[in-house]
């Protein structure tokens, strides 16, 4: 049983109208999902990754933000239609289409990798707090951000729980402010914008495939799908539209509107940190980062102490996002996989093994670095695993998406089709680049 209803003034019950009058809702209202989905991408190995490519490449690399925006969103958007379609999650629904072996093969990678991301993440979080607090131990920062991240989804009420997600996404505001205080030949940026410039050496198609990865994640399709779902159980008027087709306009509306603000944010901090990089590490020959922290320590000789303390304080912001993140998505896939009761709707003593699953998550993520295990090796770890996962589950969403028998009416079609497949198979790409060029140089 959930926690407990809500009301929304997000979809209107049919005949209701929101955008007229004072009813209108405000647009912070409106935004969910997609926002803290689209937010939480930018997590601290995100973070490490595009200030690597801005300081090893400059602003070579900014059109790779502008080519995967609509490719973010369509995927994304896609994955938001079926939960709030279905009434189930991804992990539940290709239980329905897909060998139970091949779920639970997919699952269980997805897990492994979220657990490496975790613990880059919390590291990178430790050691930008330790930039701003040196006197504090890393293990101490480790054990405080693990609690406090599992905590929060164990024991908040959901719907607070997603408000303070969603205030949390304010931390990444940190990144637009070091940027302006930063020196930027803005014609220089623009021109890396819009056009490319390739290179034919192997570090900057690496490098690519790196940011790609980095910026289109299968964790935030699994979250992203689960929060869809759990709206159908929190909010009174909202259903799974197999059930209420015609809340479909309204409901679909929001999904896209949400997506395209969210994943639009994610790409314009990736956009101000690779900027950032470029501007300062690289213009000072500083072309080696291998973790979010160290940038923000680079960055204090360079460009001042206060733009070295907001880039540290937006580590920090963007972790106690995207650690649950991490987590809850791991935790939704393994359960639904498993058909345990899952959603943070749940109270903790009727959905145990969901929240013992995030729990564990974390704890090892820190485990990670309590056992001295390089954060650099784990990001690669990660990366890895979510080049290897991510092809085939777009392959697996997308078949689920375009399936009558799953999606009903709701099944997609036309421009969301192909901007599906076109991510889809540019991921395919890249995930095979990605580990050729890591056979290759081991």
């Amino acid at each position: 049983m959930p926690r407990s209803k809500i009301q929304s003034p997000l979809e209107p019950e049919p005949g209701k109208s929101n955008v007229v009058g004072p009813s209108k809702p405000r647009l912070f209202e409106v935004l969910g999902p997609g926002l803290i989905t689209g937010a939480a991408d930018d997590d601290p190995s995100g973070i490490a990754t595009y200030a690597q490519a801005g300081a090893q490449f400059g602003y070579q690399l900014s059109w790779t933000l502008v080519l995967t925006y609509p490719l973010m969103v369509s995927i994304q958007a896609i994955s938001a239609r079926i939960g709030r379609t279905t009434g189930r999650g991804i992990a539940a629904n290709l239980l329905r289409a897909y060998p139970s072996w091949l779920v639970h093969v997919t699952v269980v990678m997805l897990f492994v990798a979220n657990i490496c991301n975790i613990g880059a993440d919390l590291g990178a979080m430790a050691e930008a707090s330790r930039l701003l607090m040196p006197a504090i131990p890393v293990w101490l920062y480790l054990l405080a951000f693990s609690a406090v991240c599992a905590a929060g989804q164990i024991f908040l009420h959901h719907t607070r729980y997603v408000s303070v997600l969603k205030w949390l996404t304010l931390s990444l505001l940190a990144y637009f402010a070091t940027l302006m205080v930063v020196h930027v030949p803005w014609a220089e940026f623009l021109k890396g914008l819009i056009l490319p410039q390739l290179s034919a050496g192997r570090e900057f198609w690496l490098t690519v495939v790196a940011v790609l990865g980095t910026t289109i994640s299968p964790y935030l399709f699994f979250w992203q799908a689960a929060q869809e779902v759990e709206d159908t159980k929190t909010v009174p008027i909202r259903e799974p539209l197999l059930r209420r087709p015609s809340q479909g306009p309204n409901a679909l509306a929001r999904i896209r509107l949400d997506t395209l603000i969210g994943m639009g944010l994610s790409n314009l901090v990736a956009l101000a940190i690779l900027g950032t990089a470029a501007a300062t590490l690289h213009v000072n020959g500083i072309t080696e980062i291998s973790s979010a922290a160290q940038a923000a320590e680079a960055l204090r000789p360079i460009a001042g102490p206060f733009a070295s303390a907001l880039f540290a304080l937006g580590i920090v912001g963007t972790g106690l996002l995207s650690v649950p993140v991490l987590a809850g998505s791991a935790a939704y896939a393994l359960g639904e996989a498993r058909r345990w009761p899952v959603g943070l709707s749940h109270d903790p003593h009727k959905a145990k093994a969901f929240y013992g699953a995030i729990a564990a998550a974390t704890l090892v993520g820190a485990a990670i670095n309590i056992f001295k295990i390089s954060p650099v090796k784990a990001l690669i770890w990660a990366a890895a695993l979510n080049a290897i996962v991510a092809g085939p589950v777009m392959v697996l969403v997308m078949k689920l998406a375009t399936n009558k028998a799953i999606m009903g009416q709701f099944k997609i079609s036309g421009r969301l089709a192909v901007f599906g497949w076109l991510a889809t198979g540019l991921m395919v790409l890249t995930s095979l680049a990605f580990l050729i060029s890591l056979a290759g140089s081991s």
